[in-house]
């Protein structure tokens, strides 16, 4: 597959387990620990960048500003949101951006396995 990921993620030992599932699938996810490095990292992997998650509770990460960049830099694949169950607000606000999907922490982490493949494959999601 060799796909290429971006995961914006600043706990070490979660970032490791999604790099591992993503080697372990043929793909591979590159990690950012601080969200001013989000964008040139995504500009650095285009045009092989599949997909991109954001861990919403990242110190720094304003969602819209991020997905808008993201986007006018030519990133046309899909932007994946997951964050605390308990933080509604977020999960909202990274919809209302145009993350697809945004999920709970736990679910994304419970999906790596089964999804993780899908998600590295190209898609035709992108802005509108």
């Amino acid at each position: 597959m060799n796909a290429t990921g971006l995961l914006l993620c600043d706990d070490l030992l979660f970032s490791s387990r999604v790099t591992v599932t993503a080697r372990a699938h043929g793909g591979e996810v590159r990690v950012v620990r601080a969200s001013e490095n989000l964008l040139s990292e995504a500009q650095r992997l285009l045009p092989d960048l599949r997909v991109i998650f954001l861990d919403l509770q990242t110190d720094g990460l304003h969602v819209a500003d991020a997905v808008d960049l993201l986007r006018h830099a030519g990133f046309v694949g899909r932007i994946i949101g997951y964050g605390s169950h308990v933080d509604a607000a977020s999960l909202r606000e990274a919809r209302k951006a145009g993350c697809d999907p945004v999920m709970p922490r736990s679910q994304f982490s419970d999906s790596l396995e089964t999804e993780l493949p899908g998600w590295l494959t190209p898609t035709e999601v992108g802005p509108s």
